[in-house]
C-alpha cells in the first residue's frame, strides 16, 4: 500500500508539474485550453471555470493539457495553438519540461529548507559526528568551534575540511573551543579508499527555514544532477558505459524501496525523477516534447512548416517504438522482480 500511494503522489506531482508548465504558457499567450487534466480514462470529477474543463481521471497516472487547433477541425478558431507564431508554439511546448526542472529546484530546496537545513559554512562550529568516527573517538563534540588544524588556523568550514582531506592516516593536532576555553587533540583522518582523502566524521552545524540558501542549495543541486545525466546518457550512447535502463515497474519498486527510508530520500528520488522527465523529454526522439520542438526549428528555418501528415507519421511511429519499448523493458523488470513463475 505504501509503495502505491507514494507513486501515485510522485507521478502525479511530476505529471502536474510537466502539463501546468504546457497550461501556463499557453494560457499567458492566449492560446485556447479546452481541457486540464489529471490522469487518464474516464472522469472521476470534471469542473468548467471559463473556456476550459479542469478534471480528474479515474486512473492518477497521467495526464495532458488539450489546446484549441490540435484537433483539425478547430485549427481556424480563435486561440488556435496552429495558428500561432513559431515562437509561441515553442514556449508552449518547452515548458513543460521546464517546469520539471522547476519542480525538481523546489524540491531539493525544500529537503535544506524544512529537513536537514542549510549547511553553515562560515562557522568551524561541529554540528554532528558520525558515531564511532575518529573525531568522535579523539573526544571532540558538538558545539566545538576548531581554530587550528595541524598547525594552521581555520576560520570557515571548507577550510578546516581542506587542511582534513589533505592528511590522510596522518596523525595531525586539532585544537578547538569548548565553553570558552581552548583545547587540543590528536586524531589520526581515515583514508577514504575511493577518494583518497583524510576523513575524521564531522558535520557543520545547520540553518533551518533559510529560504534563499535553501532555494541556492536547490539550483547548485538541480544543475549537477543535470549534467550528471547528460553525461550519463553521452556514456551510454558512445558505449562506454552500459544502457541499464529502468521502466514504470522498476521506477515503481524504487520508490516503494525509497518511500521505507523516509520522507527526505522520497523527495530526492521524485526531483531526480523529474529531472530526468524533462531531460528525456527534450531529446528529439519522435512523440516527445523534444521532437515536436525539432520540428517547429525546421519551420522557423524553412519559413514554413512541415507537411502536417509527415509530422504526424513520425509522431506515430514513434509513438508506437517508445510503447514496444516501454513492454520490453517493464518485461525485463518483471523479469528482475521475480514476478514470473
Amino acid at each position: 500500500m505504501l509503495t502505491f500511494i507514494a507513486s501515485v503522489v510522485i507521478f502525479g506531482l511530476l505529471i502536474f508539474f510537466h502539463e501546468l508548465g504546457h497550461f501556463i504558457v499557453a494560457k499567458r499567450l492566449g492560446i485556447g485550453v479546452i481541457e486540464f487534466a489529471i490522469g487518464f480514462g474516464p472522469k472521476a470529477m470534471s469542473r468548467q471555470i471559463g473556456e476550459t474543463v479542469y478534471s480528474l481521471r479515474v486512473f492518477p497516472l497521467g495526464g495532458f493539457v488539450r489546446l484549441v487547433g490540435e484537433d483539425p477541425e478547430e485549427v481556424e478558431e480563435d486561440g488556435s495553438f496552429q495558428k500561432q507564431p513559431v515562437w509561441r508554439r515553442f514556449a508552449v511546448i518547452v515548458s513543460g519540461p521546464v517546469m520539471n526542472f522547476i519542480l525538481a529546484v523546489l524540491l531539493f530546496s525544500l529537503i535544506y529548507f524544512a529537513f536537514i537545513g542549510v549547511p553553515v559554512y562560515q562557522s568551524t562550529a561541529i554540528g554532528e559526528l558520525l558515531p564511532g568516527g575518529r573525531a568522535e573517538q579523539a573526544g571532540l563534540m558538538a558545539g566545538d568551534r576548531i581554530t587550528s588544524v595541524a598547525g594552521e588556523e581555520v576560520g570557515k568550514w571548507l577550510d578546516l575540511v581542506a587542511l582534513i582531506n589533505a592528511h590522510p592516516d596522518t596523525e595531525i593536532i586539532i585544537e578547538f573551543e569548548r565553553e570558552n576555553q581552548l583545547q587540543s587533540i590528536t586524531v589520526t583522518p581515515q583514508r577514504d579508499p575511493q577518494a583518497g582523502i583524510g576523513l575524521i566524521g564531522i558535520w557543520p552545524q545547520t540553518r533551518m527555514f533559510a529560504v534563499f540558501p535553501s532555494l541556492s542549495l536547490g539550483i547548485t543541486h538541480t544543475v549537477s544532477f543535470l549534467r550528471f545525466i547528460a553525461v550519463s546518457i553521452v556514456k551510454m550512447i558512445t558505449g562506454r558505459a552500459p544502457a541499464d535502463v529502468v521502466g514504470p515497474v522498476g521506477i515503481i519498486q524504487i520508490v516503494g524501496e525509497v518511500a521505507r527510508t523516509g520522507v527526505v530520500n522520497l523527495l530526492s528520488l521524485a526531483a531526480i525523477i523529474s529531472l530526468n522527465l524533462g531531460f528525456l523529454n527534450l531529446l528529439p526522439i519522435p512523440a516527445l516534447d523534444g521532437s515536436r520542438l525539432m520540428f517547429l526549428v525546421v519551420e522557423g528555418i524553412r519559413g514554413r512548416p512541415v507537411d502536417p501528415h509527415k509530422e504526424s507519421f513520425v509522431h506515430f511511429v514513434g509513438f508506437t517504438v517508445l510503447i514496444l519499448l516501454m513492454i520490453v523493458i517493464a518485461y525485463r523488470d518483471l523479469v528482475r522482480l521475480n514476478i514470473f513463475f
